[in-house]
C-alpha cells in the first residue's frame, strides 16, 4: 500500500513538473492567456487521470447541451464539449490497458462485448477496401470514442449500482433544459409543425434525433416510478418530468419515436403476460416474412394515402404511411433505394464504413428524387441501422447489427427474469425496453454516429452487462 502511494505521489509531482515547465515557456513567450488557462487545464487532466467515474459521470450531463462546431477546414464536425471528453477517455483507456494489461474479465466476455468486438474487427477489414480509406479510418476512431467510454468504460463505472442512477438522472437533467429551451422556442414560432424540425437546434441537429433522446429516456423515467424505496415525493417529481418529456415528444412531431415508444409498449405487455422470447422472435420473422411476400401489395395500399406530414396531430400520425406525397418518406425510400443499389454493386465488403453519404449520389435514380434531395453528399446517411450498413460494411455489417440487437434484447429479458432484486429488475427492462425503441427507430433513421445518441444507446448497453454480470444475483440491489 506504501509503495502505491508513493507511486501515485510520484507521478503528481512529474504532472506537476510538466506543467510548470510549459507554464515557464508561455511566461517567457509573454502568452498570457495560455499561461491562465494551465490551472483549468491541470485540474481536468487530473480529474481524468484519478476521478475517471466524475468524468462518465459529467459527460452524461454535458452531452445534450453539447453543440455541434463545424470545422470547415478539415471537413469535420466536432459536438463540443462532449466528444473532445470521450476522445480523451479513449485515448486514457488505451493507455491505462497498455499500461496494466488487465480488463475486467466478465465484462470483456459478456456477448454484448463479444458482438461489438466482431463490429469493430468487420469494420476494420471493410475499411481495407473501402472506396474512400481516410473516411473509414476516421468512422472507425469516432465510432471507438463512443462505444469504449460510453459502453466499456460505463460498465465498469456501473458495477456500483448508484452510479447507473446517477448516470440516467444527470442525462435527463440535462434533457429537461433542452426540453424546456425547445419548447419556449417553438411556442414562439406557433407551435408550428414546420418551425418543430429546428426550434432544438443548435443542442439537436432536428427533430428526429431530439424525439429519439426523448423516446430512451421517457422509458426510463416512467420505470424509476415503479422503483421500490422511492419516496412519494420523488414519485411526484418524476410524474411531472415524465410529463413534460412526453409533451415535448407529442410537440416533436417525430413519427419514427412515436412508434418506438409503442414497440417498447409492446414488449413490455409481451414480458408482463410472461410470453417467451422465442414466440417473439419467431413473430417478428414471420411478420417480415409476410412483408416481404406481399410487399407489392403493401406498397400499392400505402401509396394511396396523401395526407402529409403537418402540425396537426391526427394528420401527422396518418402521414407516417404516406409515400406518395411527403417528401420526408419519399427521400427515406430514395436513400434506402440507393443503398440497395449499392449493396448490389458490393455485396460483400461493402463501400466502407462511413462513405455512404460521399458515394450513394450516382446511384440515385431521378424517379426517386424528391424536393429535398441532393447530389452534394451533405444531406445525411442512409435513414438506417441496418440498411446503411448493408450499403458500407456488405451483408455482414447488417447482420452484425442484427446480431447486435438480438443479443442485446436477449440478455436483457434474461436478466430481467433471473434478477433476484426488484431494483435490477426495473431497471435492467428499462434499459432493454428503451434499446428495442431505438433500434425499431433504427430503422427509419440511424444516429449512432452522434454522441447525442450514442451515449445513451450505449451506456444501456453497458447497464444490461452490469447488472447481468454483477447486481443480477444479489438479493439486496445496494449490496457490495
Amino acid at each position: 500500500m506504501f509503495s502505491d502511494k508513493v507511486k501515485t505521489t510520484s507521478k503528481l509531482y512529474l504532472i506537476a513538473a510538466i506543467f510548470v515547465a510549459i507554464g515557464m515557456y508561455f511566461f517567457i513567450k509573454k502568452d498570457t492567456l495560455a499561461i491562465f488557462s494551465l490551472p483549468l487545464l491541470f485540474g481536468v487532466l487530473l480529474s481524468f487521470i484519478y476521478s475517471m467515474d466524475k468524468v462518465l459521470l459529467f459527460t452524461a450531463f454535458i452531452t445534450p447541451l453539447s453543440v455541434v462546431i463545424n470545422l470547415t477546414d478539415s471537413g469535420l464536425a466536432v459536438s463540443i464539449p462532449a466528444e473532445p471528453l470521450l476522445a480523451c477517455m479513449l485515448f486514457l483507456f488505451i493507455i491505462k490497458l497498455i499500461y496494466e494489461r488487465k480488463y475486467d474479465r466478465k465484462i470483456a466476455r459478456h456477448p454484448i462485448s463479444i458482438v461489438i468486438y466482431l463490429m469493430f474487427i468487420w469494420m476494420i477489414f471493410t475499411t481495407i477496401t473501402s472506396e474512400m480509406p481516410l473516411v473509414s479510418i476516421k468512422y472507425i476512431v469516432s465510432r471507438m470514442w463512443f462505444v469504449i467510454p460510453a459502453y466499456f468504460m460505463c460498465a465498469m463505472l456501473f458495477k456500483k449500482p448508484q452510479n447507473i442512477n446517477k448516470f440516467i438522472w444527470l442525462y435527463v437533467a440535462s434533457l429537461c433544459i433542452v426540453v424546456i429551451y425547445t419548447i419556449i422556442n417553438h411556442s414562439m414560432n406557433g407551435f408550428s409543425g414546420k418551425s418543430a424540425h429546428w426550434v432544438m437546434t443548435p443542442f439537436y441537429n432536428d427533430h428526429t434525433a431530439y424525439g429519439a433522446a426523448l423516446a430512451i429516456y421517457i422509458v426510463f423515467c416512467i420505470a424509476y416510478i415503479f422503483m421500490p424505496k422511492t419516496s412519494r415525493t420523488k414519485k411526484i417529481a418524476i410524474v411531472l418530468i415524465s410529463c413534460l418529456l412526453l409533451t415535448a415528444l407529442v410537440l416533436s412531431f417525430c413519427r419514427a419515436s412515436w412508434i418506438s415508444i409503442i414497440a417498447a409498449i409492446g414488449v413490455l405487455v409481451c414480458v408482463l403476460l410472461k410470453i417467451k422470447f422465442k414466440y417473439i422472435a419467431a413473430t417478428v420473422v414471420v411478420l417480415v416474412g409476410l412483408f416481404l411476400t406481399f410487399q407489392q401489395q403493401i406498397f400499392d395500399a400505402l401509396e394511396r394515402n396523401d395526407q402529409d406530414a403537418s402540425g396537426n396531430l391526427v394528420e401527422n400520425i396518418q402521414s407516417i404511411t404516406n409515400i406518395s406525397t411527403d417528401a420526408s418518406n419519399l427521400e427515406r425510400l430514395n436513400r434506402w433505394n440507393s443503398a440497395f443499389r449499392l449493396f448490389e454493386e458490393r455485396p460483400f465488403f461493402g463501400w466502407g464504413p462511413g462513405t455512404y453519404q460521399f458515394v450513394y449520389a450516382p446511384f440515385q435514380e431521378s424517379r426517386n428524387k424528391t424536393i429535398i434531395t441532393t447530389n452534394e453528399g451533405d444531406g445525411g446517411n442512409a435513414h438506417s441501422e441496418y440498411i446503411g450498413a448493408l450499403a458500407e460494411m456488405g451483408v455482414f455489417g447488417s447482420l452484425l447489427v442484427i446480431s447486435l440487437v438480438a443479443v442485446m434484447i436477449y440478455s436483457g429479458l434474461t436478466t430481467y427474469k433471473r434478477a433476484k432484486n426488484k431494483e435490477s429488475k426495473v431497471i435492467v427492462l428499462a434499459s432493454t425496453l428503451a434499446l428495442i425503441g431505438y433500434f425499431v427507430h433504427g430503422i427509419l433513421n440511424n444516429f449512432l454516429d452522434t454522441d447525442k445518441l450514442a451515449v445513451p444507446v450505449w451506456s444501456c448497453m453497458a447497464i444490461i452487462t452490469a447488472i447481468d454480470t454483477y447486481h443480477a444475483d444479489k438479493e439486496e440491489y445496494y449490496s457490495e
